[in-house]
């Protein structure tokens, strides 16, 4: 075997190993409890496939150049020094990739995917939270340490074939070359048939996380960023969608075109004109806290507001995302658009919102960081007559990137709600529940104070680390001082205060909830939501499904006037409601929906569905009654997609 093509066989044979290793390691840090090595061995073989692609591109260019002999390695010395360059700046790729991946893991449990360019779109901002949050420059150092060794190895790798063949004769032979191309070209094919080897074929194995275990991050960041392309505004199945939708929603009025419908006060409407505040709570996820039966208490007065208000313990964001769910509120639209907010999209931002139809109202949206972050300006846009009081407007120390305290923001924004003259509308939106978590809560604040927790406690009881906990538990501080004060001012007892969690987080909520919402994620999306108005609310817990989606239709239908509904949001207080569910997509592989009893779920692309009862208690139905329920909601979840999809482009404002 000619020199060349012993190197490359042993490059080759690195690379394998690190993808291997990579693999290896997330399956060690992130596989699901139960999963024993056996049950990830096809996701290796299926991996081994797709590495092997990524390595055979890599080497291909030194095997097809070196066909001759004056561009090959072993020619000279130069030569060498330019093609272990190459393999050093291949393999800085793959470990950024390797990196990014593992931190994607680490943060979303899913693989790097196109996704990731929605923050590179605000370069600044998110390279400032990774500063803040981590080790950037160590991190940085051990990649170089690491590229600078397999450089080193690279070389050594030739040395050891020159050392071996020196004075055997062995010649060039350009027609092994050509055949170890071909070879090459073969493994990138990835299938001995005519069709190539593709990302989507791993997702037939049986769950999500053995496809995403098996898919490399180089394979699925190229794969995705093709389907980062616009979606079509117009959908084929639209006319057949519809009337499966209308019915689903309980629309069957044969007055009401498509899903526009004109709502009338209600007897029981308030008549007084209250002042409406909205608070979007970040990361506000429902298994971490006290509402869930959480032992930790980490939102003991929120757990008090919330006996004395209309809470909803069953309450589904649509998608995971601060921007998803900014979009999903004002408009009532599930975002399901893939790898790409609506935000960030020109011809999905520009919408029709609820808001417009408040008359009389001043309207004001409060954020302490920048409102250019995935462009929440331009949804905000949509609202005509909005005051914006973002960024500088807050006072105080900044403590990261996101700006001041929540606790400094939700004041601060009563202080201006003070200053109206007449009914107002606040959008307030938090930040601090986010990383970096060891900077969200003000050093000086002695109203607050930390607590600890061993890490299996913290482990077992959903957090990641005492800096979460207390992130966490800040929120709640927050909200405590923001509700006491309002309480003394006068237009308290004419105010509904809404509180909604933007998304949840993925973690271990075995300890207070099925398997099922750990395993198939539903902590992603299930957050608290709370009609808070002691003077014009009787309390209520409420335990049917509803989605973030609902909150405007829910808001407006307690005030004395007519408006124009047009999306798929509900009034969830309206007597007359029928079905009770929330409609689930992620950026990644499905669409799903959840009902009081049923979890469906389909991927969009094995076409793998899943039904399964939400309590261990429903589980005894015969398996005619499931194969009838997952045919209906799979019926009715493909067309809430296609309708929704169809929305974001055929929503506008008049």
């Amino acid at each position: 075997m000619p020199k060349t093509l012993r190197w490359v066989l042993q490059v080759g044979a690195i690379f394998l190993l690190l993808f291997t290793l990579f693999r290896f390691t997330v399956w060690v840090a992130f596989c699901p409890v139960e999963w024993t090595l056996l049950d990830a061995v096809p996701s290796f073989v299926w991996g081994f496939r797709y590495d092997l692609r990524w390595i055979a591109g890599m080497l291909l260019p030194v095997t097809l150049l070196s066909i001759r002999a004056k561009w090959s390695p072993f020619y000279s010395n130069w030569n060498k020094r330019v093609w272990t360059t190459y393999l050093a700046v291949v393999t800085l790729i793959v470990f950024f990739f390797f990196s990014a991946g593992f931190g994607s893991f680490s943060y979303n449990q899913t693989p790097l995917d196109a996704g990731a360019m929605n923050f590179v779109e605000d370069f600044t901002i998110s390279l400032t939270m990774i500063w803040e949050t981590y080790p950037l420059l160590w991190m940085l150092a051990g990649l170089g340490i690491a590229v600078w060794f397999l450089r080193w190895m690279y070389h050594r790798v030739h040395w050891q074939v020159v050392s071996q063949t020196d004075g055997k004769g062995i010649s060039h032979r350009p027609a092994y070359f050509v055949l170890a191309s071909l070879f090459l070209g073969l493994l990138i094919h990835g299938s001995l048939s005519v069709r190539s080897l593709r990302r989507d074929d791993c997702f037939q194995l049986p769950s999500s996380f053995a496809a995403y275990l098996a898919v490399n991050p180089l394979q699925n960041f190229a794969t995705t960023w093709r389907l980062r392309q616009l979606p079509e505004k117009d959908i084929p199945t639209m006319r057949s969608a519809l009337p499966i939708v209308r019915q689903w929603m309980g629309l069957e009025d044969p007055r009401v075109a498509g899903l526009r419908r004109m709502v009338g006060p209600r007897s029981d409407a308030w008549e007084s004109r209250p002042n409406l505040v909205l608070i979007q709570c970040e990361s506000f996820s429902m298994y971490k806290s006290s509402m869930s039966g959480n032992p930790l208490n980490t939102t003991p007065f929120f757990d008090s507001l919330s006996r004395q208000g209309v809470f909803f313990d069953h309450c589904f964001a649509p998608h995971f995302s601060t921007a998803r769910a900014l979009f999903g509120i004002l408009t009532g639209i599930p975002d399901v658009q893939l790898f790409r907010f609506s935000s960030r999209n020109p011809a999905s931002v520009s919408q029709r919102t609820l808001i417009n139809q408040l008359e009389g109202y001043s309207k004001h949206y409060f954020l302490s960081g920048s409102p250019e972050f995935n462009n929440f300006e331009g949804i905000l846009s949509n609202i005509r007559g909005l005051q914006m009081h973002t960024g500088d407007f807050f006072k105080g120390d900044k403590l990261n990137v996101w700006g001041v305290s929540d606790r400094d923001l939700l004041l601060q924004s009563l202080a201006e709600m003070r200053k109206q003259k007449d009914p107002f509308f606040a959008y307030i939106q938090t930040a601090g529940n986010h990383r970096p978590f060891q900077k969200s809560i003000p050093v000086g604040d002695s109203s607050f104070r930390r607590i600890e927790y061993p890490t299996d406690t913290l482990l077992k009881y959903g957090f990641e680390s005492n800096e979460e906990l207390n992130a966490f538990r800040y929120s709640d501080h927050a909200i405590r001082a923001f509700v006491e004060a309002a309480r003394q001012e006068p237009f308290f007892s004419n105010t509904l205060f809404v509180f909604i969690g933007d998304h949840g987080v993925a973690g271990n909520a075995r300890a207070l909830y099925p398997s099922l919402w750990t395993d198939q994620r539903l902590t992603d999306q299930h957050v608290p939501l709370l009609f808070y108005a002691p003077y014009l609310l009787a309390p209520q817990r409420r335990s049917e499904v509803v989605s973030q989606i609902d909150v405007l239709p829910t808001v407006f239908g307690r005030l004395n006037q007519s408006f124009e509904h047009f999306t798929l949001g509900r009034d969830l207080l309206a007597p007359d409601k029928k079905n009770h569910y929330a409609f689930l997509t992620n950026t990644a592989d499905r669409i799903g929906m959840v009902t009081n009893d049923l979890y469906f779920s389909r991927n969009i692309y094995s076409g793998e569905e899943l039904l399964l009862p939400l309590r261990p208690s429903d589980a005894r139905i015969t398996m005619q009654r499931q194969d009838s329920l997952r045919r209906e909601l799979s019926r009715i979840t493909q067309a809430y997609a296609d309708v929704a999809r169809f929305l974001l482009f055929h929503n506008k404002p008049k």
